[in-house]
């Protein structure tokens, strides 16, 4: 049986937005588990995914302030099925990324990594997969907010990208 993983990263609630889609909403409450890669800005955001989402596997980004770094790991680690997760906000540079993380996580088979907003899928020399989601409320330099659907069967894992349409004024 199939888990499916809901992964996000960079809400920046309140700054950002004010909330988060619906959309998404919907999708965190259906999710198997909720995977958050960081700079949740305020603990309320936190606290709400936490009471909305069956499991959260999380980590805190460099603009976690107050009680957020104690509440939340540096790095998060998980197995889901047979797939050994790492959630880390910050990567460092994008050129020699793979290498540098083949380093920092060589018992890794799947790293999910925020902080950039621009949605990142790659594979290192050494077979571990690295994915950022994008941002669900801030596309900086990307023609849409994103997130990901993730389906993790075994050791298999199927990606989905999720562009949300643009928000109201």
């Amino acid at each position: 049986m199939a888990t499916n993983l809901l992964v996000l990263s960079d809400t920046h609630l309140p700054k950002r937005a004010r909330e988060l889609p619906a959309q998404l909403w919907a999708e965190i409450e259906a999710a198997d588990a909720v995977v958050h890669a960081g700079d949740w800005v305020n603990e309320d955001a936190l606290d709400e995914m936490l009471q909305r989402s069956r499991k959260l596997i999380a980590c805190y980004g460099n603009n976690d302030g107050g009680a957020l770094p104690s509440r939340l790991p540096l790095v998060a680690t998980a197995t889901v099925e047979q797939v050994r997760l790492a959630v880390i906000h910050e990567t460092g540079p994008a050129a020699g990324r793979e290498k540098r993380l083949d380093e920092q996580f060589p018992d890794t088979d799947l790293l999910i990594f925020g902080h950039s907003h621009i949605p990142w899928d790659t594979v290192t020399p050494a077979g571990m997969r690295l994915l950022n989601p994008g941002s669900p409320t801030d596309r900086r330099r990307q023609p849409f907010c994103t997130y990901m659907r993730l389906t993790v069967e075994g050791e298999a894992v199927t990606v989905e990208l999720v562009r949300l349409p643009p928000r109201k004024a």
